[in-house]
């Protein structure tokens, strides 16, 4: 399970951009989508693009080595600037020599700003223009966490992508604040530029912002690109907001945005949701859903996903996946899964190797279609496995805005399906 060849054999890239720690080349296109198959050179690796990457929120990945996820061909991983900033913290990670020696992990790494953390998960005191006071949970006292000091924790932690720090609202927020948070986090952005010590090891990708309004996500993209920086992110989605809104956001950034750079979507992890969103532009992806769903049991497929703690696979002797080559297909049964995944840990481990292969499968998959101008065949043979008969609207609605009808056969493949109104299908509809 080594790093694919899918590029061997193409000629010179298509677009390039070059930046002092970051060159990107655009390798391949879909003739249909706006889908497209990359390579982003980093300081410590080359990635292929578009790719997941699994969440370490402390430098690791429960119950995986860095040696396994080397193995499942994962080429970047992601880090958690508040987490990282309170242990080990930016002194042991300077004396170490920054994270990627202190995690032995020799490919790629980026962290977040560590901002959403402080709104999400900590008692939030207050956003000022200074930056987003907060309260310690180690000891109760007020905190300051500004621009400049993420940039310098991870600067400190010394990965290859850097997230600024954003002000950070809700999907779901409405009125004034979200203008006043989109107009913010760009003043961020440049005390972020500024402090950055780094620039020729690490990449600083600003944030698009804006909410669910499409006229402040315009500027907010428009402003982005005017600071010409390694890379981009979508941020402010995936938090519950509808899918029909989300995918036009989406779409609505990749068309701003520039072609010769990559294009990150923040907290992307559904396999459907990959798919789609790779067909409107979008380079690279982060969730913790692949690994924390395997510490429920819960083992992704093609179909959805299948609750190993479930019943009826205490006397199944079938691997998770038959087409699956990773280390817990090859060598262990659902009955020996089921058994131990409602006993101890060990069954949580073998299932996160599991759907970490499972993630970078799919998104190898992607990859080599768009190399062979196959993605739009691709597209239909994966919703039909995935959802069958029936597909949500949204998925409908923003494949057809890219060329590729579900509701109607084309010349490579006589698969129809007809949109359902609910966001999510459990199931295939077959």
């Amino acid at each position: 399970m080594t790093t694919s060849d899918e590029f061997s054999g193409l000629s010179a890239p298509l677009e390039t951009s070059t930046s002092p720690a970051l060159k990107f080349e655009v390798l391949a296109r879909c003739s249909t989508t706006k889908a497209r198959a990359s390579k982003m050179h980093l300081p410590h690796y080359t990635a292929h693009t578009p790719m997941f990457m699994p969440v370490g929120t402390m430098g690791s990945i429960k119950g995986i080595t860095t040696k396994q996820l080397e193995a499942l061909d994962c080429h970047v991983i992601l880090g958690n600037t508040y987490h990282l900033g309170s242990r080990p913290g930016p002194e042991l990670l300077d004396a170490a020599g920054g994270l990627h020696k202190f995690m032995a992990w020799n490919r790629g790494l980026l962290t977040d700003s560590g901002g959403f953390q402080m709104v999400s998960l900590l008692k939030l005191a207050n956003i000022t223009e200074e930056g987003v006071e907060f309260e310690n949970p180690h000891d109760g006292k007020k905190m300051m966490l500004t621009p400049e000091m993420s940039i310098g924790l991870q600067n400190s932690i010394g990965a290859d992508i850097m997230m600024q720090l954003d002000d950070v609202v809700s999907s779901l927020t409405t009125g004034s604040r979200v203008e006043e948070a989109m107009w913010r986090s760009v003043r961020w952005l440049d005390r972020s530029i500024k402090a950055h010590s780094r620039p020729t090891e690490q990449n600083l990708f600003p944030i698009v912002q804006g909410g669910l309004d499409e006229r402040l996500r315009t500027l907010s993209a428009n402003e982005l690109v005017k600071r010409d920086s390694p890379g981009y992110a979508i941020g402010g989605l995936s938090g519950g907001e509808a899918k029909g809104t989300f995918w036009r956001m989406v779409t609505l950034s990749t068309d701003i945005l520039p072609t010769n750079k990559p294009r990150y979507c923040m907290g992307v992890g559904y396999a459907e949701d990959l798919v789609v969103c790779s067909a409107l532009g979008v380079d690279m992806y982060d969730c913790v859903f692949p690994t924390r769903t395997a510490r429920f049991g819960n083992a992704l497929v093609r179909t959805g996903s299948l609750s190993l703690k479930q019943g009826r696979y205490k006397d199944d002797m079938s691997p998770i996946d038959k087409d699956c080559d990773c280390p817990t297909c090859k060598n262990y049964t659902k009955a020996y899964l089921h058994t131990t995944v409602t006993k101890d840990t060990t069954g949580c481990h073998l299932i996160t190797i599991h759907n970490i292969a499972f993630q970078m499968r799919l998104m190898r998959d992607i990859r080599n279609a768009i190399v062979q101008d196959r993605f739009p065949l691709f597209i239909r043979e994966f919703m039909q496995t995935r959802f069958g008969k029936t597909v949500p609207r949204w998925i409908v609605e923003a494949l057809k805005s890219v060329n590729v009808d579900l509701t109607a056969a084309d010349k490579n493949s006589s698969y129809i399906a007809a949109p359902i109104d609910e966001d999510f299908q459990k199931e295939p509809n077959h």
